[in-house]
Parts: structure tokens; sequence; C-alpha cells
């Protein structure tokens, strides 16, 4: 059982994270998934980053940015599974407060950032495809270098203020989180003040960063379809398009659960809360399980790399 005494205070300690509520009983079974997908995404996430970077033919922009993808999924997974298994193994629900600000702050910043890298994919891709013969002129390992550090900072800059205006709040509810992490809006509502600038900032941030990135990629498909069907041969287009399908795939995986996330959690008052525990927690653990397995099956260079690095280890 939870210690649900609380002293009020402006800043608590410690928060409690109870898990995910009215699934107590289910935390051991639910904790076995989650560990699978855990394990998948750091090995995967790894194999990618070692094939890129020992093979030198990978040495390109798109690889470039599924090195920076892989980067992200294993900070996302990392930040919240460790601790989300501590609390179904070993019923370990507290969190120290800072801690709790340094979670929130890794898990909004650095989905923001892989958001905007799925923007510098379909960049590379729009420029592959529309414009191949200057591909390697245009996307420059210089100008790879500047596209993920705009990425970050973007990210992290408009998630600064996300653990500040949750710090500046006086706490004298409860510090009890019905929550299985450190999740923006679940802290702040415990607050004994008006939050309407956390709202509103968070919602600003979610629709200026969403509509952004989804109107550039939506662009760039669009330019990139014309000048597909714009290919005399049925077979060019089909492998045209092709080259496409492993960033189409990451793109539904990211932004689908994340969706589902977001209008259940703020618009429907008729799903159990478990479920929007379980969505989030989805949208945490699936793109950093998938992403690496999508690529890699996908991706015939990849999959070739791999296999030779495989039968170099074991011979």
């Amino acid at each position: 059982m939870l210690d649900l005494n609380f002293t009020a205070s402006a800043n608590p300690s410690t928060f409690i994270l109870m898990g995910i509520p009215g699934l107590e009983d289910m935390h051991i079974w639910i904790s076995i998934p989650f560990f699978s997908m855990y394990v998948v995404a750091l090995i995967a996430n790894s194999v990618i980053l070692l094939i890129i970077k020992t093979e030198t033919v990978l040495h390109e922009p798109m690889f470039y940015f599924l090195s920076m993808l892989a980067i992200t999924d294993l900070i996302l997974s990392t930040s919240t599974l460790p601790k989300i298994l501590g609390i179904f193994w070993f019923n370990f629900h507290e969190i120290n407060f800072h801690a709790c600000l340094t979670q929130m702050f890794f898990i909004h910043a650095f989905s923001g950032v892989e958001s905007g890298l799925l923007v510098a994919m379909a960049l590379d891709r729009y420029v592959a495809i529309c414009n191949p013969l200057r591909h390697s002129s245009i996307l420059t390992n210089a100008v790879v270098g500047q596209v993920g550090i705009v990425t970050l900072l973007r990210g992290l800059v408009l998630m600064t203020p996300h653990p500040f205006l949750v710090r500046k709040w006086p706490y004298c509810r409860t510090n009890v989180v019905p929550h299985t992490y450190c999740e923006h809006m679940a802290v702040v509502k415990l607050a004994c003040a008006d939050i309407s600038i956390n709202t509103l900032y968070s919602l600003a941030v979610i629709i200026l960063t969403v509509r952004t990135d989804v109107t550039c990629i939506f662009l760039s498909y669009v330019l990139i379809l014309r000048t597909v069907f714009s290919l005399p041969s049925k077979d060019a287009r089909w492998k045209t398009l092709s080259t496409c399908g492993s960033h189409v795939c990451v793109i539904l995986t990211f932004y689908i659960p994340a969706l589902f996330s977001f209008l259940t959690h703020r618009f429907s008052r008729h799903i159990p809360h478990h479920t929007h525990i379980l969505l989030a927690n989805m949208y945490l653990l699936v793109p950093p399980m998938l992403n690496p397995i999508i690529y890699g099956i996908r991706t015939k260079q990849i999959r070739e790399c791999a296999a030779q690095l495989f039968m170099t280890k074991i011979s």
C-alpha cells in the first residue's frame, strides 16, 4: 500500500508514483511485455549504432539521422523504463522531487527531438528523390550536424519552462502521482494553484511542434509523390517509393500512439484512467522498440552489414 500521508509544502521532497491505478494487482504481469520491449529497444538501437559506426558505406545523411534517432530512442526509453520496472517489481514508488522534474524534462524534450528528427529524415528523402544529383552537395556532413543540433536545441529550449513552472507551485493536497512516470500534467494537477499557464503553454508547444513537423513531412511527401509519379516506368516508381517505406512506418509508429494518448488524455472523460496510462506508456515504449527493427528489416544496406558483422563475430 502507498503511504498517502503528506505534509503541505512549496516543493515536496518526494513524489509517489502509483503505477497504473486500478491495475496494481496486474503490475507484475504488465512488467513482462514492458521489460521485453525495453530489452529489444536497448539491443536493437545499440546494434544499429554499432553497424552505422563501423560500416563506412553507411556514412551518409539518412543513416546519420537514423543514428540520432536511435540515440534519442535510447534516452527516451531509459528515462522511464528502469523506474517503471522498479515500481512493478520492487514497489519502489518514491521519486525525488528534482529527479521527477529531470525525468519530466527528458521525456518531453526528447519526444520533441524525435519529432524533429522525423522531419529531418523527410528532408533527406525529399532531396534524395527530387534532387538526386545534388543530394551530396546539399546534405553535407556539416549540414547534417547543424540540422541535428537545431533539432536538439529546439526540443530542449521549448521544454525547459516545464520543470521551472512545476517547481514554482505549492503542493498542499497530495504527493501521489497517478502515473507510472512524471508526466507533466499528471504532476502539475497536484498543485494548489491556478495552473492555467502550464496547461496553455503545454498545449501551445504540442500544437506548434506537431503541426509544424507534420506539415513539413506532409509537404515533403507531396513533392516526393509528384516526382515519383512523373517517372515513366512502373518499376522505377515502385523502387523509388520503397526507399521511403521505412520512414513512413516510423512516422506512423511515432505519431499514432502520441495522437491517441493526447486525444484520450484531454478530450475523453469516459475512457478509464488506466487506459490513459497504458497509452502514454505505449507512446514511449513502442517507437524505440520498432524503429530499429523497421529500418533493419526494410533497409538492404543495414541487413547486409548486420549479416556481415554477425558472421565476422562468430567466425
